[in-house]
């Protein structure tokens, strides 16, 4: 590059290779495809439930029958995987309801590997959704507040994740940012028979203020306090790279980056330094964004989330999660 600026090849014209859309293809550095991405799910029990979530539009809590149709919509349009999120009726304070081999999750999961077994399925393993609280782990109140219980909240943790195995689930993906999550999700799943199953470890979460829409769809809102005691401070990047090095040494096979837009310089970096397979999480915020700035005719929405997707894959991602899943891929499709 250097010699380029310095006017070594002064015959060198760029323009030249831009002058039609087969030579821009033809040259084109980085590719998005269908196969990249993976669609999130957010899934209750009933049947023939399909509840809009106001902030997002077009996404929706799902029974699990409902949300067989979808995956298999998602899947015809080339859509690969797919990532679930349970919502319970019941939540109590050791979040039962994550590690019931009668869960929703679980359920979800058997109904996709039986209906559509070729339909990758992740889950993702935290216990806010089932917790009274809405927090990611045990906790334990005192006088002046009340603090996260680390260590104790790994057992619980570790037997969700067993439980999505034992259900049939492809990959199981910790996005807690408890310290150590990984290493008890390894051991639990390796002494459960299940030492061929994949982790995909939520490594570099961000506590973000683009999650407000989730928390509407999870029903996963702290009921008091934050999540900043144990996901990342937007400022540090060290810390990230950190937390990466600790999960992959703890047996996390895949790692992600959690929010994507804001943090492509982290995608970046983890992609760089690690070389393992990388994700990006395109987050309730993106998307609601983009949503909103179509619906008022000030963004065309197919052109600004193809691009956003796309700088995430220049920035690193082998993979991308995103809401938009199932709408990029008939895009992509159609050319």
């Amino acid at each position: 590059m250097n010699s380029l600026v310095s006017g070594a090849f002064p015959a060198y014209r760029p323009r030249r290779l831009r002058q039609s859309s087969v030579l821009r293809s033809l040259v084109r550095e980085t590719r998005l495809s269908a196969e990249q991405l993976v669609l999130p799910f957010f899934v209750r029990s009933g049947t023939k439930l399909r509840r809009a979530i106001g902030s997002m539009p077009g996404v929706f809590q799902l029974s699990v029958d409902e949300m067989v149709k979808d995956a298999i919509a998602a899947h015809t349009a080339g859509v690969p995987a797919v990532i679930l999120f349970g919502i319970p009726d019941t939540k109590d304070a050791v979040a039962s309801g994550a590690y019931d081999a009668q869960g929703i999750v679980q359920q979800a999961v058997r109904a996709l590997k039986r209906e559509l077994p070729q339909l990758l399925v992740i889950t993702d393993v935290c216990l806010c959704e089932y917790m009274e609280h809405g927090h990611c782990g045990l906790v334990e109140k005192h006088a002046h507040g009340a603090r996260i219980l680390n260590d104790p909240s790994l057992d619980l943790l570790a037997r969700s994740a067993l439980s999505h195995a034992e259900a049939g689930a492809d990959v199981v993906a910790p996005s807690d940012m408890m310290d150590g999550r990984v290493r008890a999700i390894r051991e639990r799943l390796d002494s459960g028979g299940f030492g061929d199953t994949p982790i995909l470890s939520y490594a570099a979460k961000f506590a973000s203020a683009y999650y407000g829409p989730f928390r509407d769809a999870a029903e996963s809102a702290p009921q008091f306090g934050d999540r900043r005691s144990y996901q990342m401070d937007a400022a540090n990047v060290n810390e990230a790279l950190r937390e990466v090095a600790l999960d992959l040494q703890e047996g996390a096979d895949m790692v992600m980056v959690k929010p994507a837009l804001a943090y492509l310089d982290i995608l970046h970096r983890v992609k760089a330094e690690f070389g393992y397979p990388t994700a990006a999480y395109a987050v309730s915020g993106e998307y609601s964004m983009v949503k909103a700035a179509a619906a008022n005719g000030w963004i065309d929405e197919r052109a600004v989330t193809l691009e956003s997707l796309l700088a995430m894959r220049r920035a690193g991602a082998d993979f991308i999660i995103t809401y938009a899943a199932t709408d990029a891929a008939r895009w992509l499709k159609a050319g």
